[in-house]
């Protein structure tokens, strides 16, 4: 459902709301943490400093850092800085009564309406809650938050 790219922002922006101590981390390191390639990371940290999610500091201790607060970055807003805004695959004219379209398009309307409350509902500070699954299951899943084990880019 989301592209490679917004899963790659989400998992950045949780490993660095992980970094016990808030300093700029070199997008190489948090490259090295999710197993992700650094040429593709440094592409994806690019994108969210362009929409103002990530702030990039210059120097010898430079990386990147969450610019804002996390609870106030929706995964809507990180889906849509990497993806663009999402658009509803139903009728393009404009209906005030969606009973009246074929039911497909009423289908994807509701969709579209859900996907949007979802994402909007649902912060990167929510997700840093529990970002690893239970550790009863932990090792049995395959799960794209695998990489918290290491907890830190330390």
């Amino acid at each position: 459902m989301l592209s490679q790219t917004s899963e790659l922002a989400i998992q950045i922006l949780l490993c660095l709301l992980l970094e016990e101590d808030r300093e700029p981390v070199p997008p190489r390191r948090i490259a090295s943490v999710l197993d992700a390639s650094p040429t593709y990371l440094a592409k994806v940290a690019g994108i969210l400093t362009k929409a103002g999610i990530l702030r990039a500091v210059r120097g010898v201790h430079g990386g990147v850092i969450i610019a804002k607060d996390p609870a106030k970055i929706s995964l809507l807003e990180v889906v849509e800085s990497c993806q663009g805004k999402i658009l509803g695959d139903y009728c393009s004219s404009i209906v005030d009564d969606f009973s009246l379209v074929c039911s497909y398009h009423e289908a994807m309307f509701e969709l579209h309406k859900a996907v949007i409350t979802v994402l909007g509902r649902w912060t990167i500070a929510d997700l840093a809650e529990k970002p690893c699954p239970h550790e009863s299951i932990r090792e049995s899943i395959d799960c794209k938050m695998a990489w918290c084990r290491k907890k830190s880019t330390a």
